[in-house]
């Protein structure tokens, strides 16, 4: 028990310094100084009673010696009751703050100067705040309350250091991290702009608002949202370079959904909205229908051809739209805007026939024609092949410009299907109507190249008359492998007419044809067995060729390029020739040179066979001779010699 009263006391040591203090610094208020009074004049009956208590422990001296607190007695410390310390306790935390460091209080705003504002927060002294860091509420006054940051406890001089900006900074990073944690709306104040959007200060602190987070439709003035203040959700928050991202469009999207719900629930295929337009592209407009967007491609925008959308529509312009699809979620609505008018095809004229000719406009040219507008909504073709009677088709642009106004025969028209069909070259005869009097077959013509194919040259004699010559057809010498090695495109070529084909509008022609046939004469100067003399001009894999002239080209074959000596001709060598081969069908010489020099090794073998004859008929005998050598014979048989 002696142990326990020690402990009390220690604890009334420690309070009366806590008093000591307390009078040393700034005066305290009167209250406080009632109530350490009260406390004085309660701890005298507690004295009284504890001298009572211990008169009555007299009756055991020994027990009384051995619970006896001597350090207590030794130091002055009177025991005081543990009600009375717990009170006591209890009146300090409720009147006094502990006025640590770095710890932000609420504090109350007891008076103004010029330059400052004196701030109690129930410490030993007032603290004094810079009316700088209360810019933001210029309508401060006494008994405000506000938060501060206890900086330092005491300086030098004693004085308590608040701060108003950083308790701001600390709490309002507390409050925009609970916003962001419970999702809360915050109110916020738009301070300016900048790259990509807005600044915006919430609790003081500076967070970014981006441009696509401001509203649900696309911002085009960010200026008219600067010094407003609006609500917004704290939806991003970067701890580690402390950024703090807002969005005010998340609010409205919340509201637009239930909207949307609402609207989607009524939706029907046929269903006429009003609608404003949200957002114009290249391949059409989105109109926002109060919170669900629809889109209207550019073909659904008018009847007539348009190149954009802009040209029939403008942004937060309200027009009615028709539904025309969605889709199961109906997330995606296909809108139209050019269904609610009468379709053009449906005014057109019965007057209007196969056959008539009409006027338009050209709005539109592919690679395989043009589209004319006759009246506003209604549309014909002119496909590329008729726009010229020619059989060589070209591009529609050779023909017609965007804008033209051009002049043309209705060929087909179907009100069901809405197509039209239409040619410009049947406003012109055609030119094979009397193709047979112009070019009758074996006339002589000219005309001009305009293509190449693998097989041929196609000719135009006139607009809308083509003729093929035929590889074949184009030379009486030359093998031509391709057109382009004996002509060119825009060449003008004379040309014999070989065949004419009415109905089917085709028409042969003849290049070659309209000179003679030299082969007619080299029939006869190239004949097997004529000798000429040429030039080697080239070695090929089986012989050698020699260009005779300019029309005659022999092939030597590789064993008749033996010469004399036994070796072979070689390229650019001067050599005689004989002809052992030549086709005129087929435009064809082969030439020898072994021929020449072995005929005339046979020549000389004829000749010395025939003076050989010659000698050996000079030494033989004669009848004559052959009487003297019987005569002879007989006389020396005779004994006359």
């Amino acid at each position: 028990m002696a142990k326990k009263e020690t402990k009390e006391e220690v604890q009334d040591v420690a309070v009366v310094e806590a008093k000591a203090e307390t009078t040393k610094a700034t005066p305290v208020k009167e209250e406080t100084k009632v109530e350490a009074k009260a406390e004085t004049t309660e701890a005298t009956p507690a004295k009284e009673e504890s001298k009572k208590e211990l008169s009555l422990k007299e009756r055991d001296p020994e027990a009384f010696l051995n619970d006896f607190n001597w350090h207590n007695y030794q130091e002055g410390i009177d025991p005081i009751d543990d009600g009375k310390l717990e009170e006591f306790e209890k009146l300090v935390a409720d009147n006094f703050v502990d006025t640590l460091n770095d710890e932000v209080v609420e504090g109350e705003v007891v008076f103004v100067t010029d330059r400052d504002a004196i701030i109690d927060i129930n410490a030993k002294s007032e603290g004094v705040i810079s009316l700088n860091e209360f810019r933001y509420n210029p309508g401060l006054k006494v008994g405000d309350k506000v938060e501060v940051l206890i900086d330092v406890r005491e300086d030098a001089t004693g004085q308590l250091i608040l701060s108003h900006r950083k308790a701001r900074t600390i709490k309002a990073w507390e409050r925009v991290n609970k916003a962001h944690d419970e999702g809360t709306i915050v109110n916020g104040f738009v301070k300016c702009r900048t790259k990509g959007g807005m600044i915006v200060d919430v609790f003081g602190i500076e967070a970014f608002l981006p441009g696509s987070q401001i509203d649900v439709k696309p911002i085009r003035d960010y200026d008219v949202y600067v010094d407003k203040t609006m609500e917004f959700k704290v939806v991003k928050i970067n701890h580690e370079f402390k950024n703090v991202v807002v969005s005010h469009k998340a609010l409205i999207e919340a509201d637009i959904e239930e909207q949307k719900k609402e609207i989607i629930g009524q939706l029907e295929k046929g269903q006429v909205l009003e609608g404003v337009v949200k957002n114009i592209t290249s391949y059409g407009v989105f109109v926002d229908l109060g919170g669900v967007d629809g889109l209207v491609h550019i073909t659904d925008l008018s009847w007539s051809r348009i190149n954009h959308p802009n040209e029939i529509v403008e942004l937060d312009q309200k027009l009615n739209v028709v539904i025309l699809d969605f889709d199961e979620n109906k997330s995606r609505i296909q809108l139209g805007l050019k269904q609610l008018s009468k379709h053009p095809w449906d005014s057109l004229g019965e007057d209007v026939k196969v056959g008539d000719k009409v006027k338009g406009k050209v709005v539109v040219i592919a690679d395989y024609g043009a589209f004319i507008e006759i009246t506003e909504g209604v549309e014909g073709l002119i496909h590329v092949s008729e726009m010229s009677w020619s059989t060589h088709l070209r591009s529609a642009q050779d023909f017609v410009t965007v804008g033209d106004e051009v002049e043309a025969v209705v060929l087909t028209l179907d009100r069901e299907t809405r197509k039209m069909s239409l040619g410009i070259k049947q406003m012109t005869p055609d030119p094979w109507t009397d193709i047979t009097k112009k070019y009758p077959v074996a006339s002589k013509h000219k005309g001009i190249v305009r293509n190449f194919t693998n097989f041929g040259v196609f000719v135009e004699m006139e607009e809308g008359i083509d003729g093929l010559i035929y590889i074949s057809d184009l030379s009486w010498t030359k093998k031509v492998k391709h057109p382009s090695e004996f002509t060119n495109i825009g060449d003008e070529l004379e040309v014999v007419v070989l065949e004419l084909d009415v109905e089917g509008r085709k028409l042969s022609l003849g290049h070659k044809q309209t000179t003679e046939n030299p082969w007619d004469k080299y029939q006869d100067e190239f004949a097997v067995g004529t000798k000429h003399t040429g030039t080697i001009s080239d070695i090929v894999e089986k012989g050698a060729v020699v260009n005779f002239n300019d029309d005659i080209t022999a092939f030597i074959p590789t064993r008749h390029l033996e010469k004399e000596d036994g070796t072979k001709l070689q390229k650019g060598e001067e050599a005689e020739l004989e002809v052992i081969e030549f086709n005129k069908e087929f435009k064809k010489v082969v030439a020898s040179h072994m021929t020449i020099h072995k005929e005339e090794e046979a020549k000389i073998v004829k000749q010395a066979v025939k003076k050989q004859a010659a000698q050996a008929a000079e030494n033989k005998p004669t009848l004559g001779d052959a009487n003297d050598a019987l005569q002879a014979l007989k006389d020396k048989m005779d004994g006359k010699k």
